[in-house]
């Protein structure tokens, strides 16, 4: 079956939804899971992270990354099928895609502000690329919500050809909240970055990208396939994954 076609013939985007991720590179979808699904989501993302092998932890300057989340239970495949996420796939890449990587990401209490980036360059084999971020915590201006200069995504240079601080608020920069469960959806192109976490609390999500099917993958998610994992897939989940 051509996967392809038949994902981008079900236009599971809204009109207004695919507008914003057009003209700002970014959007902020509030319904993408159940709640009851955002609840299991939030009731395992803790102990998923904790049983992980040492290998598959980083531990950054102001975030923890565990990656993998495809084979860390049956509670986080319903994340990288989300219809108008893959909706956005077929409208951005254009072509054949598949899932390149999914992990958990903390911003760890009172963490500065990262640099405005772009996720790859325009020249990569990788490109165009999707981004998704599940909220596991509520994204606030107070604990690190991501940041998005509206537009940026259409500009032929990236930040770091242009801004002497990346790190520095940008004029037209505006923050991507949302309640837990909401699914940002955004142009890997868009210059983003995550705000400071200000707060006294760790800012929980699931992240991960979307690639042409002729590019890299940043996770061999065919290399790493639980015989669990395999068994409970269904035939979308397979192609998203190149199996």
């Amino acid at each position: 079956m051509n996967w392809f076609t038949v994902l981008a013939s079900r236009h599971e985007l809204t009109s207004d939804a695919a507008r914003e991720l057009h003209e700002d590179g970014f959007v902020v979808l509030r319904d993408a899971v159940t709640p009851s699904q955002a609840a299991r989501l939030d009731r395992a993302y803790d102990g998923a992270a904790e049983s992980a092998f040492a290998a598959d932890i980083r531990v950054g300057s102001a975030t923890t990354r565990v990656t993998d989340f495809v084979n860390r239970g049956a509670e986080f495949d319903v994340v990288y099928v989300v219809p108008a996420l893959l909706d956005a796939c077929c409208q951005i890449i254009g072509r054949p895609f598949k899932l390149s990587s999914f992990h958990a990401r903390t911003l760890r209490p009172h963490s500065p502000v990262s640099e405005l980036h772009v996720d790859v360059r325009r020249d990569s084999s990788d490109w165009p690329i999707v981004g998704f971020i599940l909220m596991i915590d509520e994204f606030r201006a107070d604990n690190g919500a991501t940041r998005f200069v509206p537009g940026s995504h259409h500009w032929a240079h990236n930040p770091e050809d242009v801004m002497p601080d990346r790190r520095a608020h940008h004029e037209r920069q505006r923050l991507a909240c949302g309640p837990p469960g909401s699914l940002l959806v955004f142009n890997g192109s868009a210059w983003h970055g995550h705000t400071a976490n200000v707060s006294d609390g760790p800012r929980r999500s699931l992240q991960g990208a979307f690639i042409p099917r002729s590019g890299r993958a940043g996770t061999d998610f065919s290399a790493r396939m639980r015989p669990e994992t395999v068994a409970r897939l269904g035939p979308v989940a397979r192609y998203l994954l190149a199996l």
